[in-house]
């Protein structure tokens, strides 16, 4: 498919950033919205980009993001859903946290909280919480990936088995709209396996742009977590299996703070 010269560079911002957003590339433009959204159709026919609500998102397909345009997309959604996460969890509590960029801003948010042991995966939540006295930081050991800081393998598997704690906080790269929990990388996958085996209350942090993806490895299903919280949810699907399997759904777009 030929692009324009306009789409070509609102692809090129795509795969820079990782998302585009309709109202943000009109006023970059000078161009209306409905112009951006036929943009971001025929980007998305030609499988370049990937729709989402209000945008769109790099890439399409089984590779995930880069780890570094991740933090950036759904960005404020994140800190408020990190927010959320952290005042479910009490002081003197364990947890787990796993890899993932909406966990950090997990443990970004805990940083408050008093006599907090946490168990990561995830080499930049552990370097982040490490410098907090009030803080017990405690660090998988395994195989190390370059491209996010992620502890995987299953040496991290073996030790996560080793502990039994009050909260998990998980994240996933997508979930289809049966419930499934989906993640690229299947050595990861066996450590978030662990970690929601091992705590008594699973709470999965996602923004809405992961029931607009896909990812080929299973972790599991939205009815095994007890919270998930979410910026915004859309699917009535989700919203029947979160009411179905007692799983507490927490919005927080929503002026109320969420439903339950």
């Amino acid at each position: 498919m030929f692009l324009t010269g306009r789409q070509t560079e609102i692809f090129d911002i795509a795969k820079a950033e990782g998302r585009v957003l309709v109202e943000e590339l009109a006023i970059r433009f000078a161009v209306t919205p409905q112009t951006i959204r036929k943009d971001l159709n025929d980007l998305c026919e030609s499988h370049a980009l990937t729709r989402i609500h209000g945008g769109a998102i790099f890439p399409s397909g089984a590779e995930n993001v880069r780890y570094e345009a991740r933090r950036s997309i759904a960005a404020p959604e994140k800190q408020a859903i990190g927010k959320a996460a952290a005042d479910l969890i009490p002081n003197n509590a364990s947890l787990f946290i796993n890899i993932g960029t909406t966990t950090e801003a997990v443990g970004d948010a805990l940083l408050d909280h008093r006599e907090l042991m946490v168990i990561t995966n995830n080499i930049n939540v552990a370097n982040r919480l490490r410098v907090f006295p009030s803080m017990e930081v405690v660090i998988a050991g395994g195989v190390v990936r370059g491209s996010d800081g992620g502890i995987v393998g299953e040496a991290a598997v073996d030790f996560i088995r080793q502990f039994k704690v009050d909260y998990a906080v998980i994240g996933v790269s997508a979930i289809d709209q049966d419930g499934a929990l989906l993640d690229y990388d299947y050595r990861e996958v066996k450590v978030a396996q662990a970690i929601m085996a091992n705590a008594r209350h699973v709470i999965l942090v996602a923004d809405s742009s992961k029931f607009e993806r896909a990812a080929p490895v299973r972790i599991g299903h939205l009815s095994q977590v007890h919270t998930f919280i979410t910026d915004r949810c859309d699917s009535a699907a989700i919203r029947t299996i979160c009411l179905n399997n007692d799983v507490r759904l927490l919005e927080t777009a929503s002026k109320q703070g969420g439903t339950e």
